[in-house]
């Protein structure tokens, strides 16, 4: 058994953003703690082994990702005569899955729930900041096609392991949520649903021609300084507010232009009471579902509470592709 250690550091953390300002199998005794942004996180895992697998078809030359491993996180109660649900979470703009990881604290849920894990990492940028080439607003400026990397992930684990088509699902944090947004667009037959932390969606709707619905929650503080709840720019292009996102892809989905309260929760750590108001879109499809959770005071990297991990997972599962 080997033991490593990531220092999870505010500075690291602030690198989670998007602005300025060989498959393998990790075994299910894999835990990770994090409290706060200066806390070393502790992560122990065991010697990894390599999956053989034959990937089906995919749009992409699996050749071009050869150089871009990942792991699998296969829960202790898998099996493979049971389908189970692939999650995926995409980190922020100068991060790493690690960091991401020792944030959003997935894997625990992963472990209980019974779902399959990965967490990859992007590649660097003309910066060298490792980013997703996203939208035309965040964040790379190279033509490196991460679209079809993490499609191409899709395939892979789907080819080894027995993957329900229905309840395949991404989660991103400000990169890693426009990210989120690229996918649901560019495959939208895959991608059941997302989840994005300040994140959005592309400026302009007519780049985006999701194939059919794909359910979305955007969660988005409105004290975020560097995606802004309001909409801004980077500095490659323009992004537009959180609710601009949920509006543009409730006409995506065939939703109404109605919305309705779905009443508040606490997922802010240091913020007093249940500061996050949640909206959702009326008249959607059953697997097209669109809402918008708003952090009343929530920065960019908002302290979380230990029941965001569940929550978020909570939402995904609810909302399979029909």
């Amino acid at each position: 058994m080997r033991r490593f250690t990531i220092a999870l550091t505010a500075a690291a953390l602030l690198l989670a953003a998007c602005s300025n300002d060989s498959t393998n199998e990790t075994t299910n005794d894999s835990t990770t703690s994090a409290t706060s942004a200066s806390t070393v996180v502790e992560t122990t895992v065991v010697e990894s082994t390599v999956v053989e697998s034959t990937p089906p078809a995919s749009t992409a030359d699996p050749q071009a990702f050869a150089d871009r491993p990942y792991d699998v996180f296969v829960p202790s109660g898998y099996s493979a005569a049971t389908a189970a649900p692939l999650v995926i979470l995409l980190h922020g703009y100068g991060a790493t899955s690690a960091i991401q990881e020792a944030y959003f604290k997935l894997q625990p849920q992963a472990e209980a729930r019974g779902f399959l894990y990965v967490h990859p990492d992007a590649t660097a940028n003309l910066l060298g900041d490792s980013s997703w080439n996203a939208t035309d607003a965040c964040c790379q400026n190279t033509a490196v096609d991460d679209s079809g990397y993490i499609t191409f992930i899709i395939d892979e684990v789907s080819a080894a392991y027995n993957v329900d088509p229905a309840r395949i699902y991404l989660v991103g944090h400000s990169n890693g949520g426009f990210m989120s947004y690229r996918m649901a667009c560019d495959h939208a037959d895959r991608i059941a649903a997302i989840v994005s932390l300040a994140g959005a969606t592309f400026l302009d709707a007519a780049q985006c021609a999701p194939t059919e619905p794909v359910s979305v929650l955007q969660i988005h503080g409105t004290d975020d300084g560097t995606i802004e709840y309001a909409g801004g720019s980077t500095p490659i292009g323009r992004y537009p507010s959180a609710e601009t996102t949920v509006a543009t892809w409730s006409t995506y989905n065939g939703c109404t232009t109605a919305t309705e309260s779905l009443g508040a929760i606490d997922l802010g750590l240091e913020i007093d009471g249940d500061e996050t108001a949640k909206q959702a879109f009326t008249g959607c499809p059953a697997d097209g579902a669109v809402e918008l959770w708003t952090i009343d005071g929530g920065p960019h990297i908002p302290p979380l509470t230990e029941n965001f991990a569940a929550d978020i997972i909570d939402w995904l599962y609810a909302h399979p592709k029909e």
